[in-house]
This record gives structure tokens, sequence and C-alpha cells, in this order.
């Protein structure tokens, strides 16, 4: 018999992602096609959804060819999707009415700013966990029945419907016969009641969106549907999470007190809050982690903008290191900051602060200061900003950190991980898995088909590459963030 395999498809921002694994979760291969990204207008950003589901075709036949597998060899095809981007389409034809508007368009700023200004904003936040902002779909979607042509008589006749990524691409490998989302993905909307775990008609109203365009919500351990027209046999579509939502649960943070850090550009901060949803006053946001067997598992998050762009900023703009690797060398060659900042808000500063106003800054330079200590006050404004993170999860959910799972580029710099575990008093656990967003969505496939059947035969497939275990003094760990935060609250008081 031959062995057979799971089939992810990571969809994200710039590229598509198709990566095989074999029936003990290991990665066999991956293939990336890159898609194009539109921006029509200052602030504006978007993609062709169309590029994207062809290029998602694209991308299984390459891994599929290269690794000379042939569609009965596969368990399923599993999801997991860049979050928050919006595509409505036509009922009836399956063809977008305009672009896709992506996660990071600001274009419906002044429908978020009307909303404000009817005192809506505090309700939405209470029942969606997210502070308004056009970076979540509704205001999106929002926005395309107010400026399409006829978008908005079509949407009220019942002829147009509404997904985030993962809707589109599963209506598409269905042939049109499947409208869902999963928990995941729904939460991200704001359009979801995180109590109720329903589509909310009163958010529905105040963003103008009729509830038939709005898809099935469906939990991510489930078969969400068979494919069409794809392959030689129908297989089955199993498997669905946000990119964020999927790491978290590739690293099997399964257990209330559990966090994930995602490392790129940016940064994103998940931990497992348990059972219950909480409102929180704001610094960071309440989502649904997954849900499985339809139990939904809530998580605290936080997005940090700058991380790896910083240190890409000392190599590409100052020319202080040659490469990004050479980072935490150079930051180890001193034994402290020597009293030296770095605030990187270069578009101002994300949670849990939300203030796009602040201006990156240097601070405390003396003579002495070397090239070493800036170095090092820009690797350890990563821990700090991630430390501020974790603080504001643990006041708002009154739980006890347990460890923080990493993954990503930036986690390659060792000096980085360390300081960070000292800032957090806990261990910070260095994955060996690549490919982490797609590994929690082929986890939710097999436990979908029963090819797994529990958390702990997941938990056996974890490879954990290093573990970083904090070193540092109390009182060195508090001089050192009390100069961190006496550092932001000059950039907060001193904006141009």
């Amino acid at each position: 018999m031959n062995e057979k395999y799971f089939l992810t498809i990571d969809q994200g921002t710039s590229a598509t992602k198709a990566i095989l694994f074999d029936n003990k979760g290991q990665l066999v291969n991956r293939c990336d096609t890159v898609h194009r990204q539109y921006y029509p207008n200052p602030g504006w950003v978007e993609h062709d959804p169309v590029e994207i589901y062809d290029k998602t075709l694209e991308a299984i036949r390459l891994v599929m060819d290269q690794s000379d597998i042939s569609d009965h060899d596969l368990y399923c095809i599993s999801i997991s999707n860049q979050r928050e981007t919006a595509v409505v389409w036509d009922k009836t034809t399956g063809i977008p009415i305009c672009p896709a508007i992506v996660w990071q368009c600001n274009r419906a700023e002044k429908i978020c700013k009307d909303i404000v200004d009817q005192g809506k904003a505090e309700l939405i936040r209470r029942k969606t966990g997210l502070v308004l902002s056009p970076y979540f779909s509704a205001a999106k979607v929002s926005w395309i029945l107010k400026n399409v042509e006829g978008a908005k008589e079509k949407a009220n006749r019942g002829d147009l419907l509404f997904g985030n990524i993962d809707s589109w691409l599963i209506w598409n490998l269905t042939g049109g016969k499947v409208h869902a989302t999963d928990f995941s993905n729904a939460s991200r909307t704001q359009l979801f009641n995180l109590f109720d775990l329903t589509w909310d008609p009163e958010l529905l109203s105040i963003f103008g969106i009729p509830e038939s365009m709005m898809p099935e919500v469906i939990s991510s351990d489930q078969v969400f549907g068979q494919t069409e027209g794809v392959f030689s046999h129908p297989i089955p579509v199993a498997g669905v999470l946000g990119d964020s939502h999927a790491a978290f649960f590739g690293q099997c943070c399964f257990c209330k007190g559990m966090a994930k850090s995602t490392f790129g550009t940016g940064s994103s901060v998940m931990m497992n809050i348990g059972n219950e949803p909480i409102t929180t006053h704001g610094g960071v946001v309440t989502s649904i982690g997954y849900a499985r067997n339809n139990e939904v598992t809530y998580v605290l998050e936080g997005n940090i903008n700058c991380t790896g762009a910083t240190i890409k900023w000392l190599v590409d703009d100052l020319e202080l290191i040659q490469n990004a690797r050479e980072s935490g060398e150079i930051a180890a060659r001193v034994p402290d900051n020597q009293g030296v900042y770095l605030v990187p808000a270069f578009v101002g500063l994300s949670a849990p602060y939300w203030d796009s106003d602040a201006r990156a800054a240097i601070l405390n330079l003396t003579r002495g200061s070397k090239k070493a200590h800036v170095v090092r006050a820009a690797e350890e404004s990563i821990a700090y900003q991630i430390k501020d993170i974790t603080e504001n999860m643990l006041s708002e959910a009154s739980v006890d950190l347990q460890e923080v799972r990493v993954d990503g580029g930036p986690t390659r710099d060792d000096f980085l991980m360390q300081f960070l575990s000292d800032m957090l008093e806990v261990p910070v656990i260095r994955s060996k898995t690549e490919e982490l967003s797609a590994t929690g969505a082929m986890y939710m496939g097999g436990l979908a088909l029963g090819i797994w059947n529990c958390y702990e035969d997941l938990e056996s497939m974890r490879q954990v590459e290093k573990s970083f275990i904090s070193q540092m003094s109390d009182d060195l760990r508090q001089k050192n963030y009390e100069g961190w935060k006496r550092a932001v609250a000059k950039v907060l008081t001193n904006r141009s």
C-alpha cells in the first residue's frame, strides 16, 4: 500500500505555499507561487482573488509533480490563510465583484470614524473582542457595498457572498457547493459575537451587511466539503484555520497560559485563556484560537509592528551591520546596554499602546556608547515589546504564563531568545518544525479524518530545537524593564 500524505495550502499575503506532510506529520515537500500586489491609491492594498485561486492550483500541481505522488495518495486538503482580507463574489457566477481588499488596506477608515461618531465603537469591542479598525473585514465589506456600483442592491437580493480567503478557496475547491469558514477566521471579521458564537445581527446592521452574505461557521477539525473538478476524484477539504491561529495550534498551545510568538517583520503574540471569552480594556484583543468538536478555545492576541524590521533597519538603512545574523553576536559583545534604549516606533507603537503618532527614538546615548550598544538596544527592544504584551495579557486574563513557544526566522538569534526568556521569566521554546501555520491546519485535518484522536497524539510529533531558561536576577530584570518603560514614556509624551 502506498504511503498517504496531507496536502496543506498556506495562502499568505504575498505567496501561496502547497506543502506535503507524511502521516507522521513530517514535512515532505513545499512549492511556492507568488501573486501580485496592487496599490491603486495611497494606503490601499488589493489582491486579485482569481489569481490567488489559480496560483493555489499551480502550487498544488507543482508540489505533487515534484513529489511524484497522485491524488489517490492524499488524505485531504487543509487550509491556512491570511486573515481579514475580504472577498465579495457573485453567488451565481462565482466571479468577484471587485479586487480583494487586503488586511493592510486602510480605505475603510472613514467608515470606522463614522461608527465612532455614532457611539457604537465600544459596543463592537464588547461583542467581538476587537478594537474598531479598518484592519478587520467588516469595514472592508461595508466599503465594497457602498462603493461598488450595484453591490448594495445585489447584496440585498441575496446575490452576493462574502468570505475571507479561506472561504474563497473552499468555495472554489468544492465547485461552489460550500460557503463556509472556521471559528478562528470568523472571529477576525468584527461581525462575529464571541459570546453567542453567531453572526451578530446588530453588528451586521451597523456595517450595513445582509446576513445572507455570510458563510456558515464550522469547527476547524471538520470536513468542510469535497473537492470538485480539481482532482480525478473528490478529496476532503478538512482542517481550516487563520494563519496565526494555525501556528498557535501547530505549536500545541493546548493549555491555559501557554503562549506562542511568531517572529517576522513584526510579531504576533497569542496566549491561551481557556474556554471563556473576556472583554479586555483594549491593550490586546480577544479572538477565538481554534474550535475542536464545537468546543471553542479563546486567546488574547497582541501584534507588534517592528521586530525583524528593526534589525533590517540596522542592516539596510543605518548600515551598522552587514546582515541580520550578525545582530545577536554583536549585541553579546557588551555586557549590557549601558543605559541605551531604542523604541522602534517607526510606524507608531502597536499593542498595548496603540499610538500611531509615536515616532522612533534612541535614548541615553553618551560619548561612550558604541555600535554594539545600539545593536543590543535594538535586539532588546524586541523582547521588551513582547513583555509589554504578555504583561497586559496576564493582567487582563488573571492567568499564569507557562512558557512561550516561538517560530520564525529571528528566533535563530540565540542572544534574543535568551534575553526574551530572561525578561519573561519563563522558558522560551524554539521549534524545530518549519511551516507551523501549515502544520496546525494539517493537524486539524488529521483530527477531522480520525488519523489522530487527541492532543497527546499531536504533542508526540512536536519537535523542539532548543529551550532557553531565564538566568537573569530579579533586580537586573526590573532595572532593565523600568528603563524601557521610561524610554517609551518619553516617546509617547514627546511626539512631533
